[in-house]
């Protein structure tokens, strides 16, 4: 079963690439292609945050990683360098989870 898994990954993956190529250079320069394709990277990230902070195993959970993600919302918010958003939002998780 994972082995089928794999190469029907592996075929859907391939023939994604062909018709990329197969599409027509009128087609590709779109407007509408170009933002959706741009924009397209954040929307799959923010899913997996979302997933990997509200989600364990199958359940729903609401935890420390939620307030950490809080705090790093608030971070950027307040326009902190990157580097201070993640010290925060580990800060945060780590309070927390000593706490409970």
């Amino acid at each position: 079963m994972t082995w089928a898994a794999v190469l029907a990954t592996a075929a859907g993956c391939y023939g994604l690439k062909l018709a990329g190529w197969s599409l027509p250079p009128s087609v590709l320069e779109h407007e509408r292609l170009q933002r959706f394709a741009a924009q397209l990277p954040f929307a799959l990230l923010a899913a997996l945050v979302v997933v990997q902070t509200f989600s364990r195993g199958h359940a729903l959970v609401l935890d420390a990683r939620a307030a950490g993600l809080g705090a790093a919302g608030v971070a950027v918010l307040l326009r902190a360098p990157f580097i201070v958003v993640l010290v925060v939002a580990a800060a945060t998780a780590a309070v927390v989870r000593a706490l409970t």
